[in-house]
């Protein structure tokens, strides 16, 4: 965390050829870790200079910006290599950061569980380990500050066998928390409880939308990547059907590849999930672009295909702009998390798909039959039971594990 004696980190951003609003997002990476961003330079560049990032003459104009704002950190929207990062270090005096530093920083701020630490840490060593000639350089300016939040900076003056043994020992660890949500899965799959992952870009009040739908006081603020770690709740809907709602992790544009086992159980929950939730920020100016960042990731992951519910969120700060075509949705639903409206449409919606993914059934249950009974209450949307002599006979909708064993009292 920083030290709140400490002044803020006063940032400076730097660009190559941006012109879809990146540098916006940049700035909120920023103020979300905890820095402020003074003042901005961009340069058409096909491709980044490989010793400093931007070109020689846009390098002294960086260095006038530092010195006219008083920065303590210039802050890159791309990854730099080593080189990069080194060559801007020895020709301005001040912190030398890039995209993912900063994300990082975020990840380490916001990872609660012991698993979300732990991929963190392994995402951070991942980073220095690629960029140990670069960062070394900067040693006596780290510490406190964006970028160098959590085993990061410790971490920096260790050589490269010391910190790939660190990985390996991490690697096992995050095995071996994966094989245990593996048994808890496959417990979940038994129950033939549906599952519905909240998936969108970050900010979009995703977190929000979980708190108002399951009250699992999850932490939702005006930042990034203010939920790390997934978070899943059993959610009742309105027929008495139950379905485990899960919040993830946000998108954001220009997510390094390195970082993607930063979110190893979020992508999990999205390829086990029955049903994405895909929420929209309704009132953003990007959002059309944020649809799409959201749709190529889901598709790039192989969930392009999984039955999904586009939602618009902050509904009621939307401008008089038309929404745009929710692609392949299979429903289109406006809320407002924040007010609690259109919720009700919401998991309706959420009712038809599972019912469209579960097969109908009647059947005639014995009493002593009671924790198959029960079972049925839980997990199947009972459309009618009727209590007789021999039994109940019901009317269900059931996913697969449990229509298997049902099969017996099978009557229709």
């Amino acid at each position: 965390m920083f030290d709140i004696n400490n002044p803020e980190e006063l940032a400076v951003l730097v660009a190559l050829d941006e012109d879809d609003g990146s540098l916006d997002e940049l700035a909120e990476l920023v103020r979300t870790a905890g820095g402020r961003e003074v003042g901005r330079l961009t340069q058409k560049r096909t491709t980044a200079h490989p010793g400093h990032y931007v070109g020689k003459g846009k390098l002294d104009e960086l260095a006038d910006l530092v010195s006219l704002t008083g920065a303590t950190a210039i802050v890159c929207d791309d990854e730099l290599t080593s080189s990069q990062q080194r060559g801007l270090a020895e020709a301005i005096d001040v912190k030398i950061l890039d995209r993912t530093m900063v994300i990082l920083d975020i990840f380490a701020a916001h990872a609660s569980t012991s698993e979300g630490k732990l991929q963190v840490e392994l995402a951070q060593l991942g980073y220095t380990l690629s960029h140990l000639s670069g960062i070394g350089k900067q040693l006596s300016r780290l510490g406190g500050g964006i970028g160098t939040r959590g085993p990061g900076e410790k971490k920096l003056e260790t050589d490269r066998r010391h910190i790939r043994a660190r990985m390996e020992q991490l690697k096992r660890e995050v095995d071996d928390a994966l094989k245990h949500r593996q048994v808890a899965r496959k417990a979940r799959k038994r129950a033939a409880v549906p599952s519905v992952a909240i998936v969108g870009y970050t900010n979009a009040g995703k977190s929000t939308l979980m708190n108002a739908m399951s009250s699992a006081g999850v932490a939702a603020q005006d930042k990034l990547f203010m939920t790390l770690d997934t978070t899943t709740r059993a959610v009742k809907l309105s027929t008495g059907q139950q379905v485990l709602l899960s919040d993830t992790v946000g998108f954001i544009r220009k997510l390094p590849h390195k970082l993607v086992d930063a979110f190893r159980a979020t992508l999990e929950e999205l390829a086990h999930a029955d049903i994405l939730l895909h929420v929209i920020d309704a009132s953003g100016a990007d959002r059309e672009r944020q649809m799409s960042t959201v749709s190529r990731t889901l598709h790039e992951l192989g969930l392009g295909t999984k039955p999904t519910i586009a939602v618009f969120n902050k509904i009621d700060a939307v401008s008089e702009r038309p929404l745009p075509a929710a692609g392949s949705s299979e429903h289109t639903v406006c809320v407002s998390a924040l007010l609690g409206t259109g919720l009700d449409d919401l998991t309706a919606a959420i009712e038809d798909v599972v019912n469209s993914s579960h097969g109908r059934m009647r059947v005639l249950v014995p009493y002593t039959e009671g924790a198959l009974i029960a079972r049925i209450y839980e997990t199947a949307l009972v459309r009618h039971a009727d209590e007789g002599e021999d039994g109940i006979t019901f009317d269900i909708l059931a996913g697969d594990q449990l229509r298997s064993r049902l099969e017996k009292y099978n009557i229709l």
